[in-house]
């Protein structure tokens, strides 16, 4: 599947041709001054975000969501039950669901699902509202978040290594996986109606149709 994600070889492109300017250093230093203004762009937007809103700071700008259909609310809350349910019971690290703010280097994400292996869920606080980058994430589709699930979010989760990344789309009920191997993220599977293992929650199974049918996920509870 062609994504829009910046590899390692693209990003040594940039490097390359920047080199290649004879004002490359007055470039590098147009670079610095503009993301420091982001940077106070971004600590104001700490001081002004409320738990009432979901909002996203992506390269700059500010992002509220929109509500979401039922549809995406139940694909999400399904596969939260599942991943909550099985990490508890065999004590594998935290759960993040909805309002968990994860901050990477530049951007700072509100992932519908994240997943933190116990070696760093222990370095968590019960009064902590910034994270670092999880294990797993999940991004539930919806018309005004595709581009940025498959673009910059894509991206942005790969460069800060961040092992496995689920796509859920409820409009077609698919799950699209992928492991990051090396620098870039893999597509392992997508699909409908087959079972899908995690990479990051060792010994997580579940099949697909879970995520988006109520028999289903009971089903796939009373097996964990």
């Amino acid at each position: 599947m062609e994504t829009l994600a910046l590899t390692k070889e693209m990003s040594n492109r940039i490097v390359s041709e920047i080199m290649n300017v004879p004002d490359a250093y007055l470039v590098l230093d147009a670079v610095q001054k503009a993301l420091d203004e982001e940077r106070k762009r971004r600590l104001k937007f700490y001081n002004d975000i409320t738990e009432q809103e979901k909002t996203e700071f992506i390269n700059g700008t500010i992002v509220v969501h929109s509500p979401v259909k039922m549809k995406h609310n139940k694909a999400s809350l399904r596969l939260a039950q599942l991943i909550n349910i099985y990490v508890c019971k065999h004590d594998l690290g935290f759960v993040g669901i909805e309002k968990i703010m994860i901050t990477l280097t530049r951007n700072d994400y509100e992932p519908d699902i994240c997943f933190f292996r116990k070696d760093k869920a222990t370095m968590l606080t019960a009064d902590q509202t910034l994270f670092p980058a999880p294990d797993l994430v999940v991004e539930v589709l919806s018309a005004s978040t595709e581009s940025r699930d498959r673009g910059v979010k894509f991206d942005d989760y790969q460069a800060h290594g961040i092992e496995e990344y689920w796509i859920i789309d409820p409009e077609n009920e698919t799950l699209e996986q992928y492991h990051l191997i090396g620098d870039e993220y893999k597509l392992i599977l997508k699909a409908p109606n087959i079972d899908v293992s995690s990479f990051a929650i060792k010994g997580f199974q579940i099949p697909i149709r879970a995520i988006f049918d109520d028999a289903e996920n009971l089903k796939a509870i009373q097996k964990l």
